[in-house]
């Protein structure tokens, strides 16, 4: 699961990168209409994988095993957290 995610990131970047390397379409005239829309396209897509594959799949892998209320503010934690923060009580020497 680890190298797909690899992979799937890596398309994605390289087709964003891609797409901005291309050429704009406001320097060389004689680039056709079809090139300047590909690289839009090209960037699109790499967005599009980054969001709506990547990210979810990332996200699945990464929760595996994990429960959400261990990351809840619940009563309990909450008193988990005021016990583990306060400092230790010294006692008064006589």
């Amino acid at each position: 699961m680890k190298y797909f995610l690899w992979i799937i990131f890596l398309l994605a970047i390289g087709s964003i990168f891609l797409g901005l390397t291309l050429p704009d379409s406001d320097t060389p005239l004689h680039l056709k209409a079809s090139e300047k829309a590909f690289s839009e396209k090209l960037i699109g897509f790499g967005v599009l994988g980054l969001f709506f594959v990547f990210m979810p799949i990332f996200l699945v892998h990464r929760w595996k095993g994990k429960q959400l209320k261990d990351y809840t503010l619940s009563p309990e934690n909450l008193k988990k957290m005021k016990e583990t923060l306060e400092p230790p009580r010294r006692r008064k020497k006589n």
